[in-house]
């Protein structure tokens, strides 16, 4: 059965560090889909996040391409598998050189927490408690 993906692209300042931190947070990089101007991170079988310094990145907009330190251009939310990945991983975010976002958000059957990664995109990463589903 086909499993649709989603490619996130997000336009780096320096594209060595920000393979690094995502690294750090246990993501692989897809090196046959990166080059000294992109990386494509793997965070799942159907997400990848493909890093692209700004000159490569304007190859694909005629937008001005925002800069995400001081302006909002995104929200990307993750699902975590329980409340203590949440912690992990945005605690991996903060020790690679990620920032605090916002501020907990703890609603029992919810639980989630956000960082910006080092060019100030915001990553929220949340965990539902299944049963609080309605199918």
């Amino acid at each position: 059965m086909y499993q649709q993906m989603i490619f996130v692209n997000l336009a780096v300042n320096d594209l060595d560090a920000s393979k690094k931190f995502f690294t750090e947070l246990g993501y692989e990089i897809n090196k046959q889909f990166s080059d000294e101007h992109c990386a494509s991170v793997v965070i799942s079988d159907t997400i990848v996040a493909m890093v692209m310094d700004k000159q490569r990145y304007a190859d694909f907009t005629k937008k001005e391409i925002a800069d995400s330190t001081k302006t909002s251009e995104v929200l990307l939310c993750l699902s975590a598998e329980s409340r203590e990945k949440v912690d992990e991983l945005v605690e991996k975010a903060l020790a690679a050189g990620g920032s605090p976002a916002g501020e907990t958000q703890d609603h029992g059957f919810m639980y989630g927490r956000a960082f910006d990664d080092p060019d100030g995109h915001t990553w929220e990463i949340m965990w539902m408690d299944p049963a609080a589903v309605q199918g």
